[in-house]
């Protein structure tokens, strides 16, 4: 019987290529597309999707076929994308990324990691804890957990029985956290980001009913919860912060956060609690791309919003050394919505001696608004006291002393991390 086919479009982002391993894993035919590929960038991700079966293709339409079964697309795939056009002549339907992993969760029970920050981390974390714990958990992730990156494994992704726990990330940014119905979740954190502050607490009390039995809660994020209609699981707040390798102090509360979920996943307390010491980190979660302990310090890493950024610059501040933090905005509608709270984060951890070394806005399509963009943020800051200049493009070297810290910082530009790589290694 011939393998039904699936096209992904964008293939090359982290929640897409998840997807693209899943159904390849099913023996379906999975083609897949995306803008990279077609403007020449061969990210490395390409080349281990590929090596799984994947085949590439320009994303033109071309690929869509009469029998193809369905295209997985996420919010980003704007409505006069050439593979929409063509799907919608063949009648081919089109599913979000979202729709189509929350199926495959279906098969056992699910633990969902949710929040406006710290989904990532805590969820890798979680599922390694899992792993570590024998349960052989299905973890499905935003970001590769280092651990697990070796060789053709791309880390975002971990299959064990398909009838045990799936540990999953899943987004508030486009309301696609709605598709999951979880046995327990994790609501790590509750802030105005991709939405205001009452329609993100109007979100969460909706996902939060769809929680089968207990909702773990990060700091202050129960009080938003409770009274909400149609929640019935047991709300269980992480009240102490725990001493882990990790640097910052969100990640001690997302270690708290870690461990009590992994108790209601069913793993033993005290080997749950040594498995949340053992754990690495996530890919450009505080990366670091230099060897430990020798030299100035360089981290990568993927924060974009006002509070991800402030708790990053904390966490790896140097206390006898300045940082140097370069930040890419990953859009101008984002910059221009948050432009105060950016502003005020930057303001509010950047030190005298520290420095901020801005890039232009990371441009992926769509509407552009007026009056915004990272030279205005840098004049902004300026007003403010910080060290603060744009630039035009990637610098070719960063001025660093022993004791200092390059912490890179931003979403959606694969360069981001390359930089990084580029000059740890020229250290």
């Amino acid at each position: 019987m011939k393998a039904p086919h699936v096209h992904v479009s964008g293939v090359g982002g982290v929640g897409m290529n998840a997807v693209a391993q899943l159904l390849l894993a099913g023996g379906v035919e999975v083609t897949g597309s995306d803008r990279f590929w077609d403007q020449g960038t061969r990210l490395p991700v390409f080349d281990l999707l590929e090596a799984r079966g994947l085949k590439l293709v320009p994303q033109d339409g071309r690929a869509l076929r009469p029998d193809t079964r369905y295209l997985v697309l996420s919010t980003a795939v704007e409505p006069d994308n050439p593979e929409r056009l063509r799907a919608g002549e063949l009648g081919v339907p089109e599913r979000h990324r979202a729709e189509v992993l929350a199926e495959f969760t279906r098969t056992g029970p699910l633990a969902a990691v949710a929040g406006t920050s710290g989904k990532t981390s805590c969820t890798g974390w979680l599922g390694w804890v899992l792993a570590e714990c024998g349960l052989d958990p299905n973890v499905v992730n935003g970001g590769g957990v280092l651990s697990w990156k070796s060789g053709p494994c791309i880390g975002n992704v971990r299959l064990g029985d398909s009838e045990n726990w799936w540990v999953v990330e899943v987004d508030e940014s486009d309301r696609s956290l709605l598709n999951f119905v979880p046995e327990v979740a994790l609501i790590n954190t509750l802030t105005a980001d991709h939405h205001s502050l009452d329609d993100t607490v109007d979100l969460f009390r909706l996902f939060a009913g769809k929680v089968g039995r207990r909702i773990v809660c990060g700091p202050g994020v129960k009080r938003y919860l409770e009274g909400g209609q149609g929640i019935s699981a047991e709300l269980w707040e992480v009240s102490t912060p725990m001493e882990v390798k990790l640097p910052g102090a969100h990640n001690r509360w997302n270690a708290s956060a870690v461990l009590a979920m992994a108790e209601a996943c069913g793993c033993d307390p005290q080997s749950a609690r040594e498995a949340v010491h053992g754990f690495r980190g996530v890919e450009r979660r505080l990366e670091l791309c230099t060897e430990s302990g020798r030299g100035p310090r360089v981290y990568d890493d993927y924060a974009h919003n006002p509070e991800k950024i402030a708790a990053a610059i904390r966490a790896v501040q140097p206390a006898d050394g300045k940082l140097i933090a370069l930040w890419r905005p990953h859009g101008f509608t984002p910059l221009k919505q948050n432009f105060a709270a950016y502003v005020d984060a930057f303001s509010d951890s950047l030190r005298e001696q520290d420095e901020l070394w801005l890039l232009p806005v990371f441009y992926a399509g769509g509407t552009v608004p007026d009056g915004v963009n990272h030279q205005d943020l840098v004049a902004a800051l300026l007003e403010h006291a910080i060290r603060a200049v744009g630039l035009d493009d990637y610098p070719e070297s960063v001025p660093l002393e022993v004791r200092d810290v390059l912490l890179v910082m931003g979403a959606r530009d694969p360069n981001l991390s390359v930089f990084a790589k580029e000059i740890a290694a020229s250290i």
